[in-house]
């Protein structure tokens, strides 16, 4: 049998099974049996035991409760879900077993610590409904997301078979279903990698339930006004995430104060190939270095620097917007007063849309309400600064920012300048602000002087010079003498401890002041949380306008970011247009330029392109030579220009595209049984499935993952499809030379070469790009620049001279066999990218030229049999 306080906490348990239960017990936060040993795995802290009466031993692991906050993050990194639950009363007034239950349950979805936060990214909270269990394709599903800790909640209606690549776009960190579905979503995403996905009971998963959710919330009639009154599946899925964070948070959720529909006609949704290949967010080694993002983010807030990820993670397709932030951009970029003005004010702007929401939920201190404060008092000094621009352009950020000035002057008077992080210790309110709390707080303050002017009375009344009143949390206040004054102790004193040298006593005088601090104390701290706590309600009811303005200054944000990346690193403002064209002029590599040291500079490259001729250019060259970063600096100049920054060139026409497609690099994808060469054909397929005659495709070395006569003919017909049957414009770089012929057939496809210079035994890579075909792949010199022994570049030379000469005698003192060499040389072309056969096996180039050059409408027929001689004399 348990004990009264194990049967507690197996009952709370039992309503949160799949949580790790932390138990508050006094200082300490507990976990037992099974929560324990995972606990004590995942935070490295010991595990040992706790008697539970009857029932004998159980594992027991904790913590002290003012460590929770450095806890938490490592829980949720473990993906673990965690039920707080806490003490309801205060033990020194319980009755028995101290009430408690669970006031928080913290996930990876609605994590509100800083501490578990990314600085620079949302956290997103997922939920998706699927209208039956039997999904197809072309079912649309419900798709919603939000972020507890900034309010922004966001829903949508999609195609399941775009599921996959949204859900990857969006990156939550848990995805909510129903339990029906589960299995479903798992093999869909079927990624190491992928989120923590949490079941939903049906029953929340219907539409009465989820709108009835909804409009509770919102505290409104009907869901027109956020347009979704008929989207079934978007009201649903919506929903489900409302209905979360309720069951979760336990506390206000005004900092979700509307619902937006996702608008996929204005933005780019790139799929999560061509995200890792351009290395926009993260780089193809998985880390947050040597990305875009890290390269350009020159915001000076938490709240830019989330914006301006979801920029260039979804460029823009709408001229009109693209060119309201270009020109927004040039503002920044030929003001440099108006730069530098509001870059100092914006260095100084807190995170307020996450302090914001801790405010509301009840888990904000008083420095951050005070930090609020700041941030409201700042915004006239912006405003200012934007009159005195005069910047048309800028009028429509300025209207966003409003003014509050008796919200900061409520603060002001309310809480005290150097106010503590929290409540325990009092001294939050100001002096001045209520008048009881300044009595309350006087007579706690006064304690000191009153105990020593009562201890100074009480030696002068009794004659006892070693008389003294002292303090412990077992007696409270007590008078203290020693037994060498024993006799002269008052009647009217009362003995409270006998000590070794000395006898404590007590009066009704001072257990009356004792009280009257002590009530004192209690009623303070009582006070000032309903004073914070009126002050928190009127921070909400200004929650949507301060949202708004959070909105305005993140957008700021990224303008003078995006200007000053501009200024530092000599950028241009592209021209954009509508038609199907591309014309980069001596463009750049954003990241490779920045990551460059000093003693060296980018070679800068040029691109043309269009639908009428140049549609597809083959680039050809060997390894290390440049072509991947041509197609990648190409693909993020189009990116950048169409999120509304200007670019690395000397000009810039870019004509708009409704997607950048890329493949490029290889690798296998293990924990999902695909080969390299498989992963290279779902990319591919991806791409004939989905690109338009508007959009940008990027090929590096498609089909190199299978055998040469295969790679060819991947490569060759996917070439051909693309010029006849997608018809957008296309860079394919490649090893095989063969490719070369397909401009000879096809009028939009030209070739191009990244250049070599050659002196002697050594080549020199110019990583410059230009029209014609390259001559060699330049293998051999590569692997020596690699560092490959010399011995092995010399041996490979050697045979390499010999695989291409009329003999194939690489060991001269074992020849093989004539008869074998055309079958050995037949294998050896198929893996030497310098002597593969051609799409029309003619191996004897000086031959087809001269038939090619013969007109044999001209010849007599002595002559054409003369002609036909020479050719097998030669021969």
């Amino acid at each position: 049998m348990s004990t009264p306080l194990m049967k507690q906490y197996y009952e709370v348990k039992s309503r949160y099974p799949d949580t790790i239960l932390l138990f508050r017990l006094g200082d300490f936060y507990e976990t037992f049996e099974q929560d324990a040993v995972t606990t004590s795995k995942t935070l490295g802290i010991t595990l040992t035991k706790r008697n539970n009466g009857v029932a004998g031993e159980i594992p027991l692991a904790g913590f002290p409760y003012h460590a929770l906050d450095n806890y938490l993050p490592k829980f949720l990194k473990a993906g673990l879900k965690i039920a707080i639950c806490d003490q309801l009363e205060d033990p020194k007034f319980a009755k028995g077993i101290v009430k408690r239950d669970v006031t928080e349950v913290v996930t990876p979805g609605v994590a509100i610590l800083d501490k578990a936060l990314s600085r620079n990214q949302n956290n997103y909270l997922m939920g998706i409904y699927f209208p039956h269990a039997l999904v197809t394709k072309n079912d649309f599903v419900g798709c919603a997301y939000a972020d507890i800790s900034t309010g922004e909640f966001i829903t949508s209606r999609i195609e399941f078979s775009f599921l996959k690549q949204f859900i990857n776009s969006i990156e939550p960190s848990e995805i909510l279903i129903q339990k029906r579905d589960k299995e479903t979503l798992i093999e869909l995403l079927k990624n190491k990698n992928a989120p923590l996905i949490t079941s939903i009971e049906d029953w929340v998963c219907k539409t009465e339930y989820a709108r009835d959710t909804l409009l509770g919330h919102f505290k409104i009639q009907s869901l027109k006004g956020f347009g979704i009154e008929n989207e079934n599946e978007s009201i649903i899925a919506s929903g489900i995430v409302m209905h979360y964070f309720k069951e979760t948070q336990k506390a206000n959720l005004k900092q979700i104060q509307k619902i937006t529909p996702a608008n996929f006609t204005e933005t780019i949704s790139l799929d999560s190939s061509t995200k890792r290949n351009l290395e926009i967010i993260s780089s193809i080694a998985g880390d947050g270095e040597g990305t875009l993002f890290s390269v350009l983010n020159r915001t000076q807030t938490a709240m830019g620097a989330r914006l301006f990820k979801k920029w260039i993670s979804a460029p823009l397709k709408s001229i009109d917007k693209i060119n309201y932030r270009l020109k927004s951009v040039k503002t920044f970029f030929n003001n440099s007063k108006l730069r530098s003005s509001l870059h100092s004010e914006l260095s100084s702007i807190n995170d307020i849309e996450r302090l914001l929401a801790k405010i509301i939920t009840n888990r904000g201190t008083p420095r951050e309400v005070l930090a609020l404060k700041y941030f409201l008092i700042q915004l006239p000094q912006i405003k200012e600064i934007f009159k005195e621009s005069n910047q048309e352009s800028l009028k429509n950020l300025n209207e966003k920012i409003f003014l509050f000035n008796n919200l900061a002057d409520e603060i002001s008077k309310s809480i005290n300048e150097d106010a503590p992080t929290n409540f325990s210790t009092g001294g939050v309110i100001k002096k001045g602000c209520n008048r009881e709390l300044d009595e309350l707080t006087e007579i706690a303050s006064s304690a000191k002087s009153w105990v020593a002017k009562m201890q100074l009375h009480e030696k002068e009344r009794t004659g006892i010079s070693s008389l003294k009143i002292g303090f412990n949390n077992i007696f409270g206040y007590y008078i203290e003498i020693t037994n060498t004054h024993k006799n002269k102790i008052p009647a009217e004193y009362i003995r409270k401890q006998t000590m070794t040298n000395a006898e404590r006593y007590i009066t009704p005088e001072l257990k009356e002041y004792e009280e009257k601090i002590l009530t004192a104390e209690e009623k303070i701290l009582k006070l000032e949380s309903e004073i914070f706590n009126e002050l928190r309600e009127k921070i909400i009811l200004e929650t949507g306008r301060i949202q708004i303005v959070c909105e305005a200054i993140a957008e700021l944000d990224c303008f003078i970011s995006l200007a000053t990346i501009a200024i530092e690193k000599k950028y241009v403002e592209p021209e954009i247009s509508e038609k199907q064209i591309l014309n980069i002029v001596d463009g750049r590599h954003p990241v490779i330029e920045a990551l460059l040291p000093s003693t060296e500079t980018y070679t800068p490259n040029s691109v043309s392109l269009d639908i009428n001729s140049n549609q597809i250019l083959i680039i050809t060259g060997p390894n290390m030579s440049g072509k991947s970063s041509f197609l990648r600096q190409t693909g993020l100049i189009v990116l950048l220009a169409q999120v509304g920054s200007f670019v690395p060139a000397k000009k810039a026409v870019v004509g708009i595209v409704d997607n950048i497609f890329t493949r490029v690099g290889a690798s296998d994808n293990i924990s999902s049984g695909e080969s390299t060469f498989l992963v290279e054909m779902i990319e591919a397929a991806n791409i004939v499935n989905r690109a338009t005659n508007r959009s940008l495709i990027l090929l590096d070395e498609v089909g190199r993952g299978t055998s040469t006569f295969d790679g060819i003919s991947i490569a060759w017909a996917l070439t051909e499809f693309i010029h006849d049957k997608i018809g957008a414009r296309t860079l394919f770089a490649t090893h095989y030379h063969e490719l070369n012929e397909i401009a000879n057939i096809f009028p939009r496809i030209k070739n191009f070469k990244v250049d070599v210079k050659e002196y002697g035994d050594k080549v020199i890579f110019l990583h410059t790009v230009t029209s014609g075909t390259a001559d060699h792949s330049y293998g051999i010199h590569v692997a020596k620049m690699a560092g490959l022994p010399n011995t092995i570049t010399e041996r490979a030379k050697i045979i390499l001279n010999n695989l291409e000469s009329t003999q194939l005698t690489p060991h001269t003192e074992m020849p093989i066999d004539p008869k074998k060499i055309k079958k050995v040389r037949k294998y050896i072309d198929a893996v030497n990218n310098t002597t593969q056969i051609t799409m029309l096996q003619i191996e004897d180039d000086e031959l087809r030229k001269k038939l090619q050059e013969v007109d044999l409408n001209q010849m007599t027929p002595l002559e054409a049999l003369q002609f036909l001689a020479k050719l097998k004399e030669n021969l």
